[in-house]
């Protein structure tokens, strides 16, 4: 499959030049960690299982084996849809090594995004678990399946394993070696500035927006993120974020390998279980969405454990209070701020060096070799000043996955890409992030668009018409609430509309938790519903300052 990027020679050059690209893919580093330290433990997860770096190379080793007897080559879209687990970071390295592009899929999407996205890829294989958290993910495959005309073969994480598909358990303990030529390997072996994943996000359309990584783009990015937080391979990583998430795969997976840290990671968020893992397994830092530290610093368990160990907390997805930043300092754990996309990560993060007073209230600075900028139009703005979040360097995407109309919207001829957020540059130089431009809800780190949600409403029978916004939330941050202005005669209730979605199979962590019925919408003179009007009321019905 031919994919078309916004990778140029000039580009390459630029990078290269600089030394901020190089020839090294993310299977070198992991090559190199194995020769330094093959008997350190490379990865943990909350089921107890762990590898060794030697011990992982292995089963990368025989897995990419596998893939290559099962049809995957160089440039082939393999999806993944597993929690946190030791096979998804092993399936990720092994697809690595073929020259795969890995497409990461969040656990939490049904029918309808899964369907949606393995088809937009073109995706040979989808692995899955069998169940979990009492979803069975095989039968949602057998439903879609005949949507999937692309899709060869089903692999199945458990043991519920219909004869159709294949057993995950089965085919990695095969030595597929004994099959496979082995000069296959080095014909499928990736460049560097090769699409190493393509990570889906929400964003602000309902369409698919798939964010191509090459890997330089990767190691570029975390690079910088090292330096920035001051770790080592001394080291350990929990990661309560999903895998599937860019926090939790750049982060959890491609930072700890490179400096050949330990890495802890957890299936589903459970305050008392993440306490009890990095107590016993001596985490030092961690980061996640906001929602994550709040439970975590509230729960009565942090007494009976010792997690001293844990020193760091990165927060992102949602603004940092400043009560959570001093919880933290009681017990010895330094509270900063992330700032990323998907698209161009890590734009910003707060140090370890800062103090409370020169951080609160802002996404801290920008990590090195990243470009910032804020403008209005394309012009850059003075300090202070509000305008779009720009940002330039070796970490940002090669675009979107088919999707050329959004690359001529989002980068511009200087290779400028636009998040969409509204933000300044404060005096201390700073990022202080002040809204958004475009319409989602990030829910607890997970990014809902609003214009999904909308589409699907617009079909129910009592629904005229109908807008989604943010809700403020003291533990998710954000919560989705739908304000509707019914058919004439009918009522609408919160119930009416979620089992409605449910019907369309949309994902639970989207569904609107609140439902506020109304004559009519607050609309500018052109015609567009203000949607900070809705908001700005509902955060004074709620008595929240409003997100």
């Amino acid at each position: 499959m031919f994919i078309e990027t916004r990778l140029t020679d000039e580009l390459v050059q630029k990078y290269t030049s600089s030394g901020l690209w190089g020839e090294k893919t993310i299977g070198d580093y992991l090559a190199e960690t194995i020769a330094r330290c093959p008997e350190k433990t490379a990865v943990v997860d909350s089921r107890g299982k762990r590898l060794t770096y030697q011990q992982l190379g292995d089963v990368a080793n025989r897995l990419a084996f596998g893939f290559l007897h099962y049809g995957v080559r160089k440039g082939d879209i393999v999806s993944v849809q597993l929690p946190n687990c030791v096979e998804f970071v092993c399936i990720y390295f092994a697809l690595e090594k073929i020259g795969a592009i890995f497409n990461p899929l969040n656990a939490t999407y049904r029918h309808s995004e899964v369907q949606k996205i393995a088809g937009y890829c073109e995706s040979k294989i989808i692995v899955v678990q069998d169940v979990f958290r009492r979803f069975n993910y095989v039968d949602m495959v057998k439903e879609i399946k005949p949507d999937l005309p692309d899709l060869q073969h089903v692999f199945v994480l458990g043991e519920t394993v219909p004869e159709e598909m294949v057993s995950f358990a089965q085919f990695s303990q095969t030595d597929w070696a004994k099959e496979v030529p082995a000069e296959m390997l080095a014909q499928n072996k990736p460049g560097a500035n090769d699409i190493l994943t393509i990570i889906f996000t929400s964003g602000t359309e309902a369409q698919p927006k798939g964010v191509m990584l090459t890997h330089n783009n990767l190691i570029a990015a975390e690079k910088s993120y090292i330096e920035a937080l001051e770790i080592d391979g001394d080291d350990v990583c929990f990661m309560p974020s999903p895998f599937t998430h860019a926090t939790g795969f750049a982060h959890g997976i491609n930072m700890p390998m490179m400096l050949g840290e330990k890495s802890v990671s957890l299936d589903i968020w459970n305050p008392e279980a993440a306490i009890r893992i990095i107590a016993q397994e001596k985490c030092t830092y961690s980061m996640g969405a906001t929602p994550f530290l709040r439970t975590l610093l509230d729960s009565p368990d942090l007494a009976r454990y010792d997690t001293s160990s844990l020193t760091l907390f990165m927060c992102g997805g949602a603004p940092v209070p400043k009560d959570l930043m001093l919880e933290g300092e009681k017990m010895g754990l330094k509270v900063l701020p992330l700032y990323g996309l998907t698209e161009s990560f890590p734009h910003a993060c707060g140090r370890r060096s800062a103090s409370l007073e020169d951080v609160y209230g802002t996404d801290g600075r920008p990590c090195a070799n990243i470009e910032v900028s804020i403008r209005d139009n394309g012009v850059e703005l003075p300090i202070g000043e509000v305008g779009e979040e720009c940002s330039r360097g070796p970490n940002v995407c090669m675009g979107y996955f088919k999707r050329p109309d959004l690359n001529a919207k989002c980068f511009d001829a200087d290779g400028w890409f636009y998040s969409g957020d509204l933000a300044k540059i404060d005096e201390k130089g700073n990022l202080v992030i002040e809204g958004r431009l475009k319409d989602i809800i990030i829910r607890g780190g997970q990014n809902i668009s609003t214009k999904e949600i909308e589409d699907l409403l617009l079909a129910h029978p009592k629904i005229y018409n109908v807008v989604i916004v943010a809700m403020p939330d003291r533990k998710m941050g954000e919560k989705a609430c739908a304000f509707i202005i019914p058919r004439d005669g009918q009522s609408v209730s919160l119930e009416d509309v979620t089992s409605f979605l449910k019907e369309k199979k949309l994902a639970m962590f989207k569904l609107p938790e609140r439902v506020e019925v109304i004559d009519e919408f607050p609309m500018t003179p052109s015609g567009k519903v203000q949607r900070f009007v809705l908001r700005d009321q509902l955060a004074k019905q709620l008595e929240v300052a409003p997100a």
